[in-house]
């Protein structure tokens, strides 16, 4: 029973003294990226370019622009520019969750929704 005490304490000792996710959101305001979904049970494949005002998306041949209002480092606001029906016309909010040197996972939604997805986006040099 003191063994598995013991166990216990140096295993909670550990986890208190892991590190925080790595969150550097200023390293990925702007840039080229890449996103992979399964849709219908097929993997797609979007390439974005933001710049600290606008995002263009490229998906299946089309491309779209929106709008970026920054909440913060981590939070951002889309606003499609050119809606093409009513869902469309909803703004996404996007918070970065974790970063590494090169990729962000983010959780997403229509602002109204409280449905939320999350996805990784990569960056491409």
């Amino acid at each position: 029973m003191m063994k598995h005490l013991l166990y216990g304490s140096f295993f909670v000792l550990f986890m208190a003294c892991k590190q925080p996710p790595q969150r550097n959101c200023s390293d990925f305001k702007t840039g080229k990226f890449s996103f992979t979904t399964t849709i219908n049970g097929e993997e797609k494949k979007t390439i974005f370019y933001r710049t600290l005002k606008m995002e263009v998306d490229e998906f299946e041949g089309k491309k779209d622009s929106s709008s970026i209002r920054w909440i913060n480092d981590c939070e951002y606001v889309l606003k499609n520019l050119n809606p093409k029906n009513m869902a469309e016309e909803k703004s996404i909010h996007i918070k970065i969750l974790t970063t590494t040197d090169s990729s962000y996972t983010f959780e997403y939604n229509a602002i109204g929704d409280k449905r939320k997805f999350k996805g990784t986006a990569h960056k491409i040099h």
